[in-house]
């Protein structure tokens, strides 16, 4: 059986993502009353993950319904052109062929200006040592897919100034059975490894925060 779970976390302050200085000497600030009303950037983030259960597989790409949840993902973001290291049609192909670490970037535009490059993660690295390159990024319309590690494969962790959780929602909804059971969690309220994958050991009674989606369930 496929354990699928959505994580998000919506309302973050794009402005966290930035640089700050410790010296207050030279720090960016401004006591205008403009600057005091303008509201604050926010952005969402959605992280992609699974495991099959009975085999203790972990990582979005071991479910046995990879492929439909690559497709459900794929219709979710499908006025979305992909710019990354190659030139790919499908979004499942640019996932299958991206390095970890290495950015998929989302646009409507046909061309984009961002440097791949500036936003690829090393093995010693991870996103929050690209925060003023993603935060640049998400000031605009344009989306940042991430492949990550998993204990058995790789998981997918996507970046957007929008909050597109409903566009998730229901194409992965329609495949939820017997064998795929979809939960979704608030990042917000899962900060520890064991709440994390609490499919190993509190299946039927999840953390506050992790509900189950069910043919049933409405947004």
């Amino acid at each position: 059986m496929d354990i699928f779970k959505l994580i998000y976390e919506h309302d973050l302050r794009l402005d966290q993502l930035k640089e700050r200085h410790t010296d207050r000497s030279i720090q960016d600030v401004s006591s205008s009353l403009e600057d005091f009303l303008k509201p604050d950037l926010t952005y969402s983030k959605f992280y992609f993950t699974g495991t099959r259960i009975h085999d203790e597989q972990f990582g979005l790409n071991t479910l046995n319904h990879y492929s439909k949840v690559m497709e459900s993902i794929a219709e979710a973001l499908k006025r979305y052109r992909i710019h990354t290291n190659g030139t790919y049609s499908q979004l499942s192909e640019a996932v299958e062929h991206a390095e970890i670490g290495t950015p998929i970037i989302l646009s409507e535009n046909e061309t984009v200006t961002w440097d791949v490059e500036e936003l690829t993660i090393d093995s010693a690295s991870n996103v929050g040592h690209k925060k003023e390159a993603i935060a640049e990024l998400l000031k605009t319309e344009d989306l940042l897919l991430y492949k990550e590690p998993a204990h058995n494969g790789f998981d997918l962790h996507l970046f957007s100034r929008d909050n597109i959780y409903r566009d998730f929602f229901y194409p992965l909804k329609k495949l939820v059975s017997t064998d795929f059971r979809f939960f979704s969690i608030n990042g917000k309220r899962i900060r520890s490894e064991r709440k994390f994958y609490f499919e190993t050991w509190t299946l039927d009674r999840p953390p506050h925060g992790a509900e189950e989606v069910f043919k049933q369930t409405v947004l």
